[in-house]
């Protein structure tokens, strides 16, 4: 399978700028709080192939992570969802085709949302309540319509985009997130779209080193919990 992938610098089109949807509570890139803990983030999977060596390896240290799954991808690995979610991550809607979300309308968004939500909640129970638009695209339409459908809208920390899909090599990924870690970052990885693999022997460097710092691996969810801000809207969004 060939994947094309998006430039996965967010971009907006005749709407708002980042800080409106931060100033609002609609929209998250970090969380801005003093102690010492980060969310780690995986977009496009599962994949049969990736997804259970990186489970291991959050194990190993004792890290939460949340996955942005297609909805796809979820349905064609339903026993990898389980174990997913059985390990103590949290399962996020990254729309159901992965499609080019420029000039997406309305209708499609909702189509996108449902589908993976009609996955994920067939498959574990719950519905997700946390969305990140393919591609990192966000206008008023994909923000405002995630939002009434229940969603808090999740990107990621500008610095912290390891544009692993690239593959720049393992010594880049690392550099990208050791060399930036604030307290409240959320980071991105993939575990989908081609060779993986320096995505994982990166982790296996990341991780040890940020916990021999302090840092603590928490979901996106509970990172929201750590902010009086985004606690108040936390369930006024829908995420439990």
């Amino acid at each position: 399978m060939i994947i094309v992938y998006m430039s996965v610098v967010s971009v907006y089109a005749n709407n708002h700028p980042r800080n409106y949807y931060e100033e609002q509570g609609t929209a998250i890139w970090d969380v801005p709080i003093s102690s010492k803990y980060i969310a780690i983030t995986f977009d496009d999977g599962p994949s049969s192939e990736y997804t259970p060596e990186i489970l291991d390896i959050l194990q190993e240290y004792n890290a939460k992570a949340t996955f942005f799954v297609v909805g796809s991808r979820a349905q064609e690995n339903p026993a990898l969802i389980k174990s997913m979610v059985k390990s103590g991550h949290e399962l996020a809607n990254h729309s159901f085709h992965h499609p080019d979300f420029t000039g997406i309308t309305k209708e499609e968004l909702i189509h996108e949302m449902d589908n993976t939500s009609e996955v994920l909640e067939s498959l574990t129970g719950a519905p997700p309540r946390l969305f990140r638009p393919p591609g990192g695209v966000y206008n008023d339409i994909i923000v405002n319509t995630a939002n009434e459908e229940g969603y808090m809208v999740v990107m990621w920390s500008w610095h912290q985009d390891t544009r692993d899909w690239k593959s720049p090599g393992v010594h880049n990924i690392v550099k990208t997130v050791l060399n930036n870690t604030r307290n409240g970052d959320i980071v991105l990885f993939h575990d989908f779209g081609g060779d993986r693999s320096q995505t994982i022997a990166a982790l296996k460097q990341i991780l040890p080193k940020l916990k021999d710092e302090g840092y603590q691996f928490v979901t996106v969810s509970e990172l929201l919990q750590k902010h009086t801000k985004y606690n108040l809207l936390h369930g006024v969004n829908g995420v439990e």
